[in-house]
């Protein structure tokens, strides 16, 4: 019943936001045309920056576009195209094609599977372009997938990693960013202890949660509060038949959402009051930049129930990772065949989601690393967001992210 009271929700306010598109719509007519904020009267302004504000209250289900177009390399700007490398059911290898013929690093980004889609990494991948051959785990809705392409669960995840570094070829590197660094992980040690010829050449984990033991954060706590059992009845909706996934058991973008939401309150509140000021002020640049983070936000993405369980039963709660006792179709996930990859691992000093040490862990579990392959970064005055977003990522962070990669090419 929770995605069919959230659906029947979203369609009766559909009409409230149509009425409001509307009356924007008139509001240019009498006011003979569109007109920059600045030439409207102060009521004209309040008027429409209500209208907007209705407008807005909406949850888009389709992934934004990453919208990159170009990037600098080397002395010039170079155009950029997205290609799909490589399709499958639940999530697409998507390739960041540059108009340049000089050969770079291959980079796999591994996007977070946690209620977004992979755009939330456009700033991420914007700044690996200058100097990378990028490529993304460009994951699906699950409301978008029918039944009959089966289940995908935890260790779905690390096959696709597998296979998509396979398609990408040998000596290629992985970065993985938030909730993947655990599959991330895995599959690199998997492949290490098969001598798979995709192997990585480095593996760089951001802000994810390896050992959750580590300076357990508020996240960590909701997570040990209730039961597996608990997480199944309360949170795991069915997709409306409506959709391509109908039918299909989901843990829903739209949860995941209130619950980010619910943890900063305040601040999303007052944001949005900054932003109707903006919009009465005439201020379009800044209203621009609230629109445009809220955009990417509010677009959100479905997980299949199983993974959602598996990741909370098996991450959060039992720290199977960490503790030694991660399995992969059967046979022991052992991070201490990792002898090749080098490590970077990078945090945050101000992350209330992956607190410091818990993504550091991973060096401790990598035992047959030597010393001179094993790398850490603490980034002090970044959160959550900050650790692959932002100046900090591309001034502090990425520099090291680059320089590893560069050193074992």
């Amino acid at each position: 019943m929770l995605y069919q009271l959230y659906q029947a929700q979203d369609d009766m306010l559909t009409p409230v936001r149509d009425a409001a598109n509307w009356m924007l719509s008139m509001l240019d007519v009498v006011s003979g045309g569109p007109k920059p904020a600045s030439e409207r009267s102060l009521p004209e302004r309040s008027l429409a920056a209500g209208l907007e504000m209705i407008t807005r209250f909406e949850l888009s289900h389709a992934s934004p576009a990453f919208g990159i177009t170009s990037v600098p390399s080397g002395n010039r700007d170079v155009e950029v195209w997205e290609e799909v490398a490589l399709e499958l059911p639940f999530g697409n290898l998507l390739h960041f094609v540059k108009d340049s013929d000089v050969p770079q690093p291959r980079v796999l980004v591994v996007a977070p599977l946690s209620g977004h889609f992979a755009t939330l990494l456009r700033g991420t991948v914007e700044t690996l372009l200058r100097d990378h051959d990028v490529y993304v785990t460009d994951w699906t809705n699950a409301r978008d997938v029918p039944l009959s392409a089966g289940r995908f669960g935890f260790e779905d995840y690390i096959t696709y990693i597998i296979r998509f570094l396979e398609e990408m070829g040998p000596r290629s590197h992985i970065l993985a960013v938030c909730q993947p660094c655990v599959q991330a992980l895995a599959a690199v040690a998997v492949m290490s202890e098969d001598r798979h010829p995709a192997t990585p050449l480095s593996m760089t984990l951001m802000a994810g949660p390896i050992d959750v033991r580590e300076s357990p954060t508020t996240v960590n706590d909701l997570a040990m509060e209730h039961p597996l059992a608990w997480f199944e009845e309360k949170l795991i909706a069915t997709v409306p038949w409506r959709y391509k996934g109908g039918g299909r058991k989901v843990y829903p973008g739209f949860v995941q959402l209130t619950a980010f939401m619910t943890m900063n309150m305040d601040r999303h509140k007052k944001t949005h009051r900054e932003l109707y000021e903006h919009l009465v002020a005439g201020d379009d640049a800044a209203a621009e930049k609230i629109k445009t983070f809220y955009d990417e936000y509010f677009a959100v993405l479905d997980l299949t129930a199983e993974f959602y369980l598996e990741t909370i039963d098996m991450v959060f709660q039992r720290a199977l990772l960490a503790k030694g006792e991660l399995s992969y179709k059967g046979r022991p996930v052992r991070p201490g065949a990792i002898m090749r990859t080098a490590l970077l691992t990078v945090e945050g000093g101000r992350d209330d989601i992956c607190a410091i040490g818990q993504t550091a862990a991973a060096h401790e579990l990598c035992t047959g690393l030597r010393p001179h392959l094993k790398r850490h970064h603490l980034q002090a005055n970044v959160g959550h967001y900050g650790v692959f977003n932002g100046r900090k990522w591309q001034n502090e962070i990425y520099p090291l992210v680059r320089n590893l990669m560069l050193a074992v090419e």
